[in-house]
């Protein structure tokens, strides 16, 4: 494929999807071993032990939210390591000089970060299918989520790419606020295990929304209803998504 032949947006979403694709090994295979180490030695420890949802084995019960945290985690990590490297180096340039529209520019990074992380995602879900074996009973439901996760992933990724200016300042966003949320989110249990106060907060948190949907998306049940995770991950992402377009339209530490 030339890119010079393609539109704007085309062209800028195949340099993201290349960036990506070109270090396979370190951008999808890493985090898929990563991820897989979680489920060898939870699964390990705890299946013997314990069920979730009355009947669901744990490692069954983790397969689903340990695929999300890979594809919410590697989302954000895509367009904001893109961007900040682009920044450090300087050749942003060679992004903003050319006639693409900023409305442009959110979609193709957007886009490549949710296919980044929908690859690592089945990564882990196929190494899953050597401990056990996992079949979608809502897929519809399950591929909504990954698409509004991935989004808000990206999203976020794009504005702390804008925000940061050195990699410090990126990983001080990930470590503080994105891995947090992410692994407090019900990856590892249902939060009507947790004590009361403790689930309550967990209502607060947005992540909670994504994974627990993913989750219904697998086994047809979850903590609270689709339609109100489906909701609040909407809102969520339409909020985002209005402010990462605001920035990249002013061109807040970009341009100028």
């Amino acid at each position: 494929m030339n890119p010079a032949n393609l539109s704007g947006f085309r062209a800028l979403l195949y340099k993201e999807l290349l960036r990506f694709w070109k270090v396979s090994f370190q951008t999808i295979g890493a985090p898929v071993l990563s991820t897989v180490l979680y489920l060898m030695i939870f699964a390990h420890v705890l299946d013997p032990h314990v069920t979730v949802y009355g009947a669901i084995e744990y490692t069954a019960f983790l397969v689903p939210g340990l695929v999300m945290m890979a594809v919410l985690q590697n989302a954000f990590a895509n367009s904001s390591s893109s961007l900040i490297q682009s920044k450090i180096t300087g050749n942003i340039v060679f992004v903003l000089l050319p006639p693409i529209s900023y409305r442009e520019f959110y979609a193709a990074y957007v886009l490549a970060s949710i296919l980044r992380g929908v690859a690592v995602g089945f990564g882990v879900w196929l190494a899953s299918l050597a401990f056990v074996f996992v079949a979608p009973k809502a897929p519809l439901w399950m591929l909504a989520f990954t698409v509004a996760g991935g989004g808000i992933l990206g999203s976020l990724g794009v504005i702390a790419g804008i925000w940061a200016e050195k990699f410090d300042q990126l990983a001080a966003f990930q470590n503080f606020l994105i891995m947090p949320l992410t692994m407090l989110a019900g990856v590892f249990y249902s939060v009507h295990s947790l004590p009361s106060f403790w689930y309550g907060v967990s209502h607060f948190n947005p992540f909670f929304y994504m994974i627990d949907g993913f989750r219904y998306g697998f086994f047809g049940v979850s903590d609270v209803s689709p339609w109100v995770s489906l909701s609040i991950v909407s809102v969520f992402l339409a909020v985002l998504s209005a402010l990462t377009l605001r920035l990249l339209a002013s061109g807040y530490k970009l341009r100028g």
